[in-house]
């Protein structure tokens, strides 16, 4: 597609023209897109107006004195609530008076869904158009009850008077009164009347009509700072905030319009995760259950250190709670409930939790316990004898300061030296150069292993312990019964442990600002404690960071807006002109948003920035890992993501990968797959993290941005360009950065082309005899593990063995059954018609006479058949006690219905053994049934493999046997019976097949052979209707193919041997098949060594094979830009929530190599993205 492809279509223009003025107005339509009655937006506007009506009569009184303020307010509230509930009830009356008519109606699907016919004025379909309703009865009223507190509360806030006092402009005053009661009309209509789509939109439904609230909410929030201004005496603070806020709150329509603020449970969720991590020292959580259960106790325990009554008490319940709410308390509750089940409850519970991974044992609890003991100590000890003397350059508080200083130098330096590029900028001199392989890999490697290592060491047990050192000294502490204490110190104890290296770098912030600064009179030393003080520099150095990397992602989308041939558009240079015209305002914007941790939204990802309302580091508000696109391909990331996690967990506790914070990014690469991570939650020596995995079948946008990928970590990994020091970076300013590789255990994909080994004439000349061999292989295989399934322990089971060979032929032959179930057809038991032979001969008296008759071993049974169309004439011998049923089958012939041949019981032969253990290699008797001509059994006696079928049965041991003559094997090889049983078995897989004929096989036919798809014939028939038969020719097809293209390419197979060695690995190692069977995935995840495919493609008319190969080998790992992801996010959020604009070929979902935009687009949660694979929360200990 090219850059001009528009950015909505037609369709969806007209849809969002009529929907924006709508969400402006708060639910008001008067841009329906087809012709309505006047009264239809007369009466919408009526009703906008009225709640300024309303209240315009308490506004008026109370202006006459006639009554006080909050009777004015009362009235206009009360007078709202009844207005509210009659219009609610007329809805409901409408509802009721039409739904019979609605039941009978049919839509149709021509006409628009929004065009409705109305009647009157009033009418049933008028009200239903302008007031929909609620869903829910309890709804109903309590929205017009809080309908009624708005406009009376509304009131209060805009009376002249009081907007007065505060300004003492009568300009000003009648501007805010106007536009203010706008606001309250924009509020109170979409709470009551008709809710607008917002722009702000997190979840995809509004199930609980949560929406409605959403601005009533805010303006109840203004009016809350008013009342406290009226009530507060003397609070110049308030009264400067009410002045503000009452400009702020007439543009509230245009900040709701624009979707800056949040809607309330994106508000609620992004609040509490701000306050768990900047005012109590937590982790954004995983899930909005952990997050608001984190958030009460971490506030309760801030709460409980304010009541403590000594210093010493109050660094131990910090010190202690900090270090207890840093870990990973969601894994050591399953632990302990895991050991108290495993204790208490029986065997099936032990069972049901075996396979879980245990990451939480005595080991750790131990550790733990160490870890917390020492850090109690310390802090106790610390603060007892050297905790009061002041902050000085030779002070022991200053002493910690450097200390920590170059404890943030040192791990700074060691988390640099381990990634390929220094600062994203210059390549890292001391990181493995041209690293290709594992072997190599880690050999180069080995002393950046040793540096990570030590950074571990730093970053787990020095730093916290030097930085509670640092605390524990500080004089603020003896303040007791500080609110700010109590806040500051409570959080930066818990930093310590959950975010160590953001604590480090605060602190020495806080130290050197100290150093350099000793004046006592500065705002700085005389009103903050070192807590707040580590507080404000905590959340000015995330803001600063998050600006920052905005910054970036704004130049970034300015610049290749440009600089892309594909992404310039016709307007580009406009919108370029105008960013530089208005940058103030563009750098204006980054600012907010970062102050605000929204997400910056590139309106259609191009130049247009908007601020994205505020949500939660995870960006979606569903569990995680729980929905994805699961297709065949997922297979191949459910079986590398446990290896991916494993070496996830030493990367992320080596520091290779960079500052990991909650809201990290990371890409990896392997071949055709693309692994999107996700950092979720960070403690103390943990990181729970989410993994996706992105479509292996490759769109064109996909291809592009993939390649743009490849040639990134192909530059920092593979080339030998960086032969320089400190070699720049090609690729600096892409949202990408590479960081390192990973060795993971995982399948590399090899696909080839067999032209010239599947149409070579000698090699399919070759193919029948080498399935035979393979087929003989197979089937002796199979009977001899029947045979060990038999023969299991136990003393019944073992005299059972021992009597068996005896005795196994006693009734095994003496059987009757009816006689019609001897007229099957077969092509080889029609005896030859002669001139002597009477048509008319009955047969019951020749049958019978067989039937006594003793028969060779090897032959088939002959059954005499009349002339077809032929009547039977009843004999006068014929038994009497032939039942009913009987007769009627030797009336006649034909002219019968088809008899079900499935339920039919065939008379077999007797198979006399020369060996009596031969009947444990004893081909079932059902597959001895098979409609083959005698010629082509004396024909397959010619081709038989006998030199190879004596091999095989000499392979075997038969341990199993309790008591087995010395002989065995050379009885068995000599037992013709058994072999001839072999024989019919093959012919009989051979004729199902290949049929009868000896042709060479065509690579068509070998390919259908090879997939199952073989055209329908009477030996198909045969075969597939004995499955177990026809799945061992199907294997044994697959081996001989298989052995076929490794004979080809690796030359002739010399002896039995390594032919017997060549089918075991077959066996064990591999899986030869199709991609598209079942197998195949639990294949894969069973980490077979190999698997192998053959394909076809008919475009080009070329076979290919396909042989998947398990083994340790490297993952490019890249860091994207944190801010580019959630910004095209909010900007998906936007486009498909709200415009609606699910266009596949649309220009936001085009290829961006620079930002990577359709692999965002992709990783998105479903249903606005279209991952194939995501995991469930994985926690990674990093210890």
């Amino acid at each position: 597609m090219g850059p001009d492809v528009p950015l909505l279509n037609d369709y969806k223009q007209e849809f969002f023209l009529k929907r924006f003025p709508q969400t402006v107005l708060g639910g008001p339509r008067f841009k329906l897109g087809y012709c309505a009655p006047p009264y239809i937006y007369v009466n919408q506007i009526i009703l906008f107006l009225t709640p300024w009506v309303l209240g315009g009569v308490g506004t008026l009184l109370y202006q006459l004195d006639v009554m006080k303020d909050y009777y004015t307010a009362a009235l206009s509230g009360g007078l709202m609530f009844v207005t509210a509930l009659i219009l609610q009830m007329t809805n409901l009356y409408a509802k009721q008076k039409t739904v019979t008519v609605e039941r009978m109606q049919i839509q149709s699907t021509l006409t628009d869904e929004d065009e409705f016919e109305f009647s009157s004025c009033l009418g049933s379909e008028t009200v239903k158009f302008i007031i929909p309703g609620k869903k829910y009865i309890i709804n109903t009223v309590f929205h017009s009850l809080l309908a009624g507190v708005l406009c009376g509360l509304g009131t209060w806030y805009l009376l002249p008077n009081r907007i007065t006092l505060l300004y003492s402009n009568i300009g000003g005053t009648v501007a805010i009164f106007v536009f203010g009661w706008v606001t309250v009309c924009i509020g109170e209509y979409s709470l009551i009347i008709n809710t607008a789509t917002e722009t702000a939109t997190f979840q995809a439904l509004d199930t609980y009509e949560i929406t409605a609230l959403m601005r009533p909410f805010y303006i109840f929030v203004f009016i809350a700072v008013d009342l406290a201004h009226r009530f507060a005496v003397n609070t110049p603070i308030l009264e400067q905030t009410n002045q503000i806020l009452h400009v702020i709150f007439l543009f509230l329509p245009f900040l709701w319009a624009m979707g800056i603020l949040p809607p309330l449970d994106a508000l609620f969720l992004w609040g509490m995760e701000q306050l768990l991590e900047f005012g109590l020292g937590g982790s954004p959580m995983s899930s909005n259950t952990k997050l608001l259960v984190m958030f009460l106790i971490s506030a309760g325990t801030a709460i409980a250190s304010y009541f403590i009554p000594s210093t010493l008490g109050v660094i131990l319940f910090m010190t202690g709670f900090g270090f207890i709410l840093s870990l990973n308390l969601s894994e050591i509750g399953f632990a302990f409930k895991h050991t108290m089940i495993s204790h208490l409850a029986s065997s099936k519970s032990k069972n049901m939790h075996r396979g879980l991974r245990k990451q939480f044992g005595w080991r750790e609890f131990l550790f733990y316990l160490t870890v917390l003991t020492l850090a109690l100590i310390e802090a106790s000890v610390l603060h007892r004898f050297a905790g009061f003397s002041p902050f000085s350059k030779a002070s022991p508080q200053a002493v910690a300061s450097y200390l920590l200083i170059i404890l943030l130098i040192i791990m700074w330096i060691l988390r640099e030296i381990q990634r390929v590029y220094l600062f994203g900028i210059f390549r890292n001199p001391f990181y493995p150069k041209d690293v290709r392989t594992v072997t190599v890999f880690m050999e180069k490697q080995r002393r950046l292993m040793k540096v990570g290592v030590v950074r571990r060491i730093l970053l787990t047990l020095v730093s916290p312990f030097a930085m509670i050192a640092f605390l524990s000294l500080d004089r603020s502490l003896q303040n007791l019964h500080s609110v700010s204490v109590c806040i500051g110190f409570t959080r930066i104890f818990r930093m310590v442990w959950q975010n160590t290296e953001n604590a480090l770098l605060d602190i020495v912030v806080v130290s050197i600002a100290q150093m350099l600064v000793f004046n006592p009179d500065l705002w700085w030393n005389r009103s903050l404690d070192t807590g707040i003080r580590l507080l404000l520099v905590g959340i000015v150095r995330d803001r600063l960071l998050q600006f920052v990397s905005k910054l970036q992602f704004a130049i970034a989308i300015l610049l290749t807006s440009w600089t892309e041939k594909k992404q310039r558009r016709k307007s580009t240079a406009t919108l370029i002109t105008l960013n530089i015209i208005f940058f103030p305002i563009v750098l204006a914007f980054v600012a907010i948003s970062a102050l605000l941790s929204s997400p910056l939204l590139p309106l259609f990802t191009l130049p247009i920035f908007l601020i994205g309302f505020p949500r939660p580091v995870r960006s979606w508000p569903g569990p995680v890992g729980t929905t994805a696109c699961v297709c065949a391909d997922t297979v191949y990331y459910r079986q590398m993501v446990p290896s991916l996690a494993v070496a996830l967990q030493s990367a992320l506790a080596a520091g290779s990968l960079g500052l990991s914070l909650p809201g990290s990014h990371y890409l990896c690469r392997f071949q055709d797959r693309l692994m999107w991570i996700l950092v979720l939650e960070k403690g103390f020596t943990y990181c729970g993290v989410n993994i996706k995995g992105l479509e292996l079948q490759e769109t064109s946008c996909h291809a592009a941005e993939a390649h743009r990928v490849d040639e990134i970590f192909e530059m920092a990994f593979e080339h030998q360009e960086h032969t320089k020091i400190l070699s720049p970076n090609h690729h600096f300013g892409h949202i990408l950065t590479p960081c390192t590789v990973l060795p993971v255990r995982l399948y590399s994909d090899a696909r080839n082309v067999l032209s010239g080994i599947i149409d070579c004439h000698e090699n399919l000349k070759h193919l029948k005899d080498d399935f035979i061999k393979v087929l003989v292989w197979m089937l002796v295989q199979y009977c001899y593990k029947k045979s060990k399934m038999w023969e299991s322990p136990g003393n019944g089971n073992e005299n059972k063995t021992r009597s068996f060979p005896e005795n196994h032929h006693r009734g095994a032959v003496e059987r009757s059954r009816p006689l019609r179930e001897e007229d099957s057809f077969s092509v080889d038991t029609i005896e030859d018609w002669t001139d002597d032979s009477d048509i008319f001969d009955l047969e019951l008296g020749g049958r019978m006479k067989g039937r006594k008759e003793p028969e060779q071993l090897g032959t088939t049974p002959k059954v005499h058949l009349s002339i077809p169309g032929s009547v039977e004439i009843q004999s006068q011998d014929l038994p009497q006690e032939m039942s009913p049923e009987d007769k009627l089958y030797r009336a006649v012939v034909l002219g019968l219905p088809a008899v079900d041949k499935g339920k039919q019981q065939e008379i077999l032969p007797q198979v006399e053994f020369s060996c009596s253990y031969s009947e444990l290699l004893s081909l079932p008797e059902e597959w001895r049934t098979a409609p083959v001509p005698s010629a082509k059994v004396n024909e397959m006696r010619q081709r038989f493999p006998e030199e190879w079928y004596h091999f095989i049965l000499s392979q075997l041991d038969f341990f199993h046997l309790k008591e087995k003559p010395s002989n065995l094997l050379e009885d068995l090889m000599k037992d013709k019976a058994l072999k001839d049983l072999y024989i019919h078995g093959v012919l009989s897989c051979c004729f199902g097949l290949f049929g009868l004929d000896n042709a060479v096989p065509a690579p068509s036919h070998v390919f259908r052979a090879y997939t199952g798809g073989i055209p329908w014939s009477v030996g198909l028939d045969w075969l597939t209707g004995k499955p177990e038969l026809f799945q061992l020719a199907l294997k044994a097809f697959r081996y001989t193919f298989k052995l076929m293209v490794d004979k080809a390419s690796l030359g002739p197979v010399e002896n039995f041997k390594e032919l017997v060695n060549c089918l075991e690995e077959y066996e064990n190692d591999w899986y030869i098949g199709l991609v598209s069977d079942l197998e195949w995935q639990q294949a894969v995840l069973q980490e077979k060594p190999y698997l192998f495919s053959l394909g076809h493609d008919p475009n080009m008319g070329i076979y290919t094979g396909r042989v998947l190969t398990l083994q340790e080998l490297l993952v490019q790992v890249g860091k994207l830009n944190d801010e580019a992801v959630r910004g095209q996010w909010a900007n998906l959020s936007w486009e498909l929530l709200y415009a609606t604009n699910d266009d596949e070929e649309r220009y936001s979902i085009q290829a961006h190599p620079a930002l990577l935009r359709n692999l965002t687009v992709q990783v998105a949660d479903p249903p606005l993205g279209y991952p194939i694979y995501s995991s469930e929360l994985l926690h990674l200990p990093l210890f």
